[in-house]
């Protein structure tokens, strides 16, 4: 049996996950990932290790030997890590003050992020401004492992009641379509027009905002038609130019997929979209928090 060395963190994270919860599908939606993602990842772990970790019948999931033998190990070498990165942190805080800002798209909006930025840097020169591309599997785009500070996300978000947020745009909903579609020549749809037609679907992991995007609230009970999943703009933009199927797009986004063979209609009967600058309840006192979501009040002019 070869053992390799290179394991990483997340692998072991992942495998103490699904070893304490025993049921994948749990252990995904605490870590924040699909379970496909997970599944994937944990029997990449077994082949490196040449073992099996986890013995998967219709009864559900228990450890083999082996994973009980490595369990308490992986845990150790995950509290040191998060000393370690805890150290890292408090290290670099010292250093200088930093702001993670997490986007899975880019706001756009006439020039949102600078003017947030030169209002926030005003009143904390010192602080630095990271941004932080996060994919569309984390609905919170990095607010609920931690990875961000404050983030621009589009409600409803999994797990709302752990945030705060300021409103940065309501926009009504279009829907893109590729430009041979028959309704592409309507210059309105109605969203009753839409309920067969196959739908691209944010990641499950998405959770509240997936039902969103579907408009579910607005199939009085039928089920959404999934043409495909997407977890970006580009591959959103390939699955509409495939005829994959349809999307709902907030007003401000249709500039990232109007790029020639796509098409967007604005679309009644389903709720408008709204689009905020969010943040964990408990950084609430933060002064780096709290400054850049008055940054984003002041350049939204929602003070």
């Amino acid at each position: 049996m070869a053992m390799t060395t290179d394991v990483h963190v997340r692998d072991l994270r992942y495998f103490t996950a699904v070893a304490e919860e025993l049921h994948f599908t749990r252990a995904a939606e605490r870590l924040y990932v699909s379970q496909p993602a997970l599944s994937k990842q944990i029997r990449a772990l077994e082949r490196q290790l040449g073992v099996e970790l986890f013995r998967r019948d219709r009864h559900g999931v228990a450890l083999t030997a082996a994973g009980t033998a490595l369990l308490p190990h992986a845990r150790r070498v995950l509290d040191a890590w998060a000393e370690g990165a805890a150290a890292v942190t408090q290290a670099w805080s010292a250093q200088r003050s930093t702001l993670v800002v997490g986007m899975s798209t880019s706001p756009g909006r006439g020039g949102l992020l600078p003017a947030i930025r030169s209002r926030f840097t005003a009143a904390h020169p010192q602080a630095v401004v990271r941004l932080r591309q996060v994919s569309w599997d984390d609905a919170t785009a990095g607010l609920a492992g931690g990875e961000a500070d404050v983030a621009f996300v589009w409600l409803p978000l999994p797990d709302q009641d752990r945030y705060a947020w300021t409103v940065v745009a309501e926009e009504p909903l279009q829907v893109a379509l590729p430009e041979t579609h028959p309704l592409a020549d309507r210059t309105e749809i109605d969203f009753t027009d839409l309920l067969d037609e196959p739908f691209l679907a944010l990641p499950e992991s998405s959770g509240p905002l997936r039902d969103h995007w579907l408009a579910l609230d607005a199939r009085g009970g039928r089920t959404a038609r999934i043409g495909a999943e997407i977890a970006g703009t580009e591959e959103t933009y390939e699955a509409l130019v495939a005829g994959l199927g349809v999307c709902l797009v907030a007003t401000g986004n249709v500039p990232l997929l109007t790029l020639g063979g796509v098409v967007t209609r604005p679309v009644h009967g389903v709720t408008p979209s709204r689009y905020v600058l969010a943040w964990r309840r408990e950084d609430e006192h933060r002064p780096l928090v709290r400054a850049y979501a008055e940054a984003c009040r002041r350049a939204t002019g929602r003070t």
